[in-house]
C-alpha cells in the first residue's frame, strides 16, 4: 500500500504543474492590467498597476509569465481579494474553516443516507421500497438547490421562524466578536464553542447548518443512491456471488463482504467529486443562506470582477482536487486490492 501511495504521490506535481497551466492560458485571455491584479498585495498598490505590469513583465511571452507566476504562488502570493480588501491568501485562511465545517457535517448524510437508500433498494428491486426510492432520487436530483434552498428559507425561516440563516444568532456574534475570553482555535464554530466550554453557541451554530446540509443532503445524496442501486444490481448478477450463494453462506455476508464492497468503487469516485464541491465552497447554498465561506466570497468576486480573487480561488480548488484524487486512489486500493498492483 505504502508504494502504492507513493506512486500517486509522485504524480501530484505534474497534476498541478497541468492545471496551473491551464489556469495560465486562460489568464492571458485577460488585459495586462487585469492580471496585474493577482500581484497586488494592499490598497495602495491598486492605484499603481502600470508600474505593476512593467515590474512583472505582464507583456512579456506566456512561458516566462507562468514560470514568474507559479513562483509568487510557490510563495504564497495569490494576489489582493478588492472585496474582502485583504490578501487572498489570508481571506482564503479566514473562510476556509467554515466551509469545512459545514462540509464535514453535510458529507455524514450525503453519503451515509445514499448508501444506504441505494443498498436498500437494490436488494429489494422492483418491490415497494424499491420504487419509493427512485422516486425520491428523481425528486432529489431534479430539485435546482436555488429552489430548494429558498422553499426551505421561506416555510422554516419566513413562516416558522425556526432556523435562521447566517452561521449563528445576532445576538451571539456581537457577544463573541466583544468578548476576549472566547479563543479561536480551529475557526469552526462547533468546535470552538466546544473547545470553550459554550455549548449554547454550539447548539446555536449547529441549528444555523441545519438548512444548508438538508440543502445539500437532498440533492447529493439522490445521485449517490442511484449510483449505488445499479452498481450493486451488477454485482448481485457476477458469478463470484452466485458461487457465494452456491457455497451456502447467508445473504447478508454474500451482500456485505462480497457484492457491495465490490459496488462501492464507481460511489467512491462519485463521493470524491461530491467531497470537492463541497469543501471548494458550495456556491448556490452558501450564498441563499449568507453562511460566509469560500463560495459565497467566490460569488461576490465574480459578479464583482475580482478577478485575483477569482484566480486564487481557481488555484485553491485545483490544489484540493489534486488532493481529492489521491484520496479517492488510496480508497480504491483500501477496497478492491487488485488495484494496488496495476
Amino acid at each position: 500500500m505504502l508504494v502504492f501511495i507513493a506512486r500517486r504521490l509522485l504524480l501530484l506535481p505534474v497534476v498541478f504543474i497541468g492545471v496551473t497551466l491551464a489556469l495560465q492560458l486562460l489568464m492571458q485571455l485577460l488585459t495586462p492590467y487585469q492580471r496585474a491584479a493577482a500581484y497586488v498585495q494592499s490598497e495602495q498598490q491598486m492605484n499603481r498597476l502600470d508600474e505593476i505590469v512593467v515590474l512583472y513583465g505582464l507583456n512579456d511571452p506566456w512561458y516566462v509569465q507562468y514560470g514568474r507566476w507559479l513562483g509568487q504562488v510557490a510563495k504564497g502570493n495569490l494576489g489582493y481579494s478588492r472585496i474582502s480588501r485583504q490578501p487572498v491568501l489570508q481571506t482564503i485562511g479566514q473562510r476556509f474553516p467554515a466551509t469545512l465545517e459545514l462540509a464535514i457535517f453535510a458529507i455524514i448524510p450525503v453519503i451515509g443516507v445514499g448508501i444506504w437508500m441505494g443498498t436498500a433498494a437494490a436488494l429489494n428491486r422492483d418491490k415497494l421500497i424499491d420504487q419509493v426510492t427512485r422516486v425520491m432520487s428523481i425528486i432529489g436530483w431534479s430539485l435546482p438547490t436555488f429552489v430548494l434552498g429558498i422553499w426551505l428559507l421561506v416555510i422554516f425561516y419566513g413562516w416558522l421562524g425556526w432556523f435562521q440563516p447566517g452561521r449563528v444568532s445576532v445576538e451571539y456574534l456581537t457577544e463573541l466578536a466583544g468578548n476576549p475570553d472566547f479563543k479561536t482555535y480551529t475557526r469552526m464554530l462547533t468546535l470552538d464553542a466546544l473547545l470553550n466550554g459554550r455549548f449554547d453557541v454550539f447548539l446555536n451554530a449547529l441549528k444555523h447548518m441545519v438548512l444548508p446540509v438538508i440543502t445539500l443532503a437532498v440533492v447529493q445524496s439522490a445521485q449517490i443512491m442511484r449510483v449505488m442501486r445499479s452498481s450493486l444490481l451488477d454485482a448481485l448478477g457476477q458469478d463470484y456471488v452466485r458461487t457465494a450463494k452456491a457455497k451456502g453462506l447467508a445473504p447478508q455476508v454474500v451482500t456485505r463482504k462480497h457484492a457491495r464492497r465490490n459496488a462501492l468503487i464507481p460511489v467512491i469516485t462519485l463521493a470524491g467529486f461530491v467531497l470537492i464541491g463541497l469543501i471548494n465552497g458550495v456556491v448556490i447554498t452558501e450564498t441563499i443562506f449568507n453562511y460566509p465561506g469560500l463560495g459565497q466570497w467566490a460569488a461576490q468576486a465574480a459578479t464583482n470582477l475580482d478577478y485575483a480573487a477569482v484566480l486564487g480561488f481557481a488555484v485553491f480548488t485545483a490544489m484540493m482536487v489534486v488532493l481529492a484524487n489521491l484520496l479517492v486512489d488510496v480508497l480504491y486500493g483500501i477496497v478492491d486490492p487488485r488495484i494496488r498492483y496495476v
